[in-house]
């Protein structure tokens, strides 16, 4: 046993489910016999939290900002159109799910981009 906070099991740390009418509650993990009573006082807040429908589609963090710099990975590629020797890159999964992922390469110098399906 350890000390723990009220909404926690004292012998396994489990969270503790939410008493529903009786006086006492066991945890679902170690079966072990709570009181109901030290939870009370315990306020539950639930949030549900919607994406942004302005950024639907724009995935999390890709190679290329929405202020121009570049984040991510960089490789050792040759930009087909300034010859520069890295470009940033990341992927995504835009076919079928038995199909491996598209690569998006994006040049550190000029910011050409190009697509890869591997």
């Amino acid at each position: 046993m350890f000390h723990s906070e009220p909404d926690f099991c004292a012998r396994c740390g489990s969270a503790l489910p939410l008493p529903v009418s009786s006086a006492s509650l066991a945890c679902r993990t170690c079966r072990s016999p709570v009181n109901a009573s030290a939870l009370e006082k315990v306020a539950t807040l639930s949030v549900v939290k919607f994406n942004n429908p302005e950024g639907a589609g724009q995935g999390d963090e890709d190679a290329v900002q929405s202020r121009g710099e570049l984040t991510g990975p960089t490789v050792e590629r040759r930009c087909p159109r300034c010859g520069g020797e890295s470009m940033a890159y990341h992927t995504r999964q835009t076919r079928s799910a038995d199909e491996g992922q598209t690569v998006f390469y994006t040049c550190v110098k000029c910011r050409f981009q190009e697509k890869e399906d591997s």
